[in-house]
């Protein structure tokens, strides 16, 4: 395999992954927020749909982007956080918030 054919495997590797409207916005929040319950998520990004919500948590808590943590309490807490995988996204995150910021400023 060429590399020029193993790097674009690995870019369709990342966003099989990290694609879609939320997840980024997700991990962003859970980065910037540090640990954070469901309702507190779904504070911090009102334009998501509940449903999607769930969704997104539990594919990139399958991929260890995040972790989930569950108290045996009633009623029961749940708290989301960054596992070190997902940390390693934020230089990622930090230039996605830049270009977004200049593309605004200039459409």
């Amino acid at each position: 395999m060429k590399k020029t054919e193993k790097n674009v495997c690995a870019v369709s590797h990342a966003m099989s992954i990290l694609g879609g409207k939320w997840k980024i916005v997700v991990i962003s929040s859970l980065v910037n927020k540090g640990m954070l319950r469901y309702k507190e998520l779904e504070r911090a990004i009102p334009e998501v749909t509940p449903k999607m919500l769930v969704k997104v948590l539990k594919e990139l808590e399958d991929e260890k982007i995040i972790a989930r943590k569950v108290y045996a309490e009633v009623p029961p807490r749940v708290e989301y956080s960054v596992t070190p995988l997902g940390l390693s996204l934020n230089n990622l995150i930090v230039e996605i918030h830049k270009w977004g910021e200049y593309h605004l400023a200039n459409s």
